[in-house]
């Protein structure tokens, strides 16, 4: 049986702005395993990014259990928490975070700069790798103003897979996308998921959360519903389905 890979109980986060108290997650329980490709989702102020967040080791709860990969977040002081993100996490962001004047293969590199297990040598033939696993072989020494929008995503999901996380957490990875480059790199993130990647994808766009295994929909700081996705949708299908005029 595959083990577990987050594993949160009755988790809650409040915010204190002036004297009042937001009470942002109230008693969340959610539990991932190996292979899992997720969705969460949610309106604005539903709790979702919250609950990224603290995933990602970058906030605490206020009270509860995180769990990532067998180790408690709760326990660990700032230090701890950036090595397990390095060692453990792999991260994408809607609008892509690559330095501008550094090459892909540099931005793929960067993560592992902070792994002291890993030589320069070995650096570089990972950065590799994880380049051309996301099919951008041709395209390492190009800066991100000389790659499309799909490129330059391609090259954030190469990073977050250069230190071979325990798990990717995207977060709204699609957004800043047109219809068929989003497709694209979902159908990237299944080819990931099916090699065994584990995969956390925040989305409001119910259509993005077809092409995932798993729901867990956010209101008001609740969990509202957890569903397994019947008739998943097949990236390269809906691509090959696309009329001819929407490819640029």
């Amino acid at each position: 049986m595959s083990r577990t890979i987050i594993e949160v109980n009755n988790l809650r986060k409040d915010f204190h702005v002036g004297d009042v108290t937001v009470h942002a997650l109230k008693g969340i329980y959610i539990e991932i395993r190996e292979g899992d490709f997720v969705a969460i989702m949610g309106t604005s102020g539903s709790g979702k990014s919250t609950m990224l967040n603290i995933l990602g080791c970058l906030d605490k709860p206020t009270s509860g259990e995180y769990k990532l990969d067998g180790t408690s977040i709760s326990d660990l002081n700032k230090n701890q928490l950036a090595v397990l993100r390095n060692q453990k996490l792999g991260f994408v962001f809607q609008s892509y975070n690559l330095l501008p004047r550094t090459t892909a293969l540099e931005n793929v590199e960067l993560p592992l700069f902070y792994n002291t297990k890993v030589k320069p040598k070995e650096r570089a033939e990972r950065a590799v790798a994880a380049l051309e696993a996301v099919g951008l072989a041709d395209r390492m020494h190009h800066t991100p103003n000389q790659l499309s929008g799909g490129q330059q995503q391609r090259v954030a999901i190469a990073r977050s897979l250069v230190n071979d996380p325990v798990v990717i957490l995207a977060d709204e990875a699609t957004g800043n996308l047109d219809t068929r480059t989003s497709y694209e790199i979902m159908d990237l993130f299944q080819r990931l998921n099916s090699q065994g990647k584990t995969i956390v994808f925040v989305t409001h766009e119910p259509d993005i959360a077809r092409l995932t295994s798993r729901n867990i929909v956010f209101r008001d700081g609740h969990v509202i519903s957890e569903t397994e996705v019947r008739n998943r949708m097949i990236a390269a299908e809906l691509i090959a389905s696309l009329p001819a005029e929407d490819i640029n």
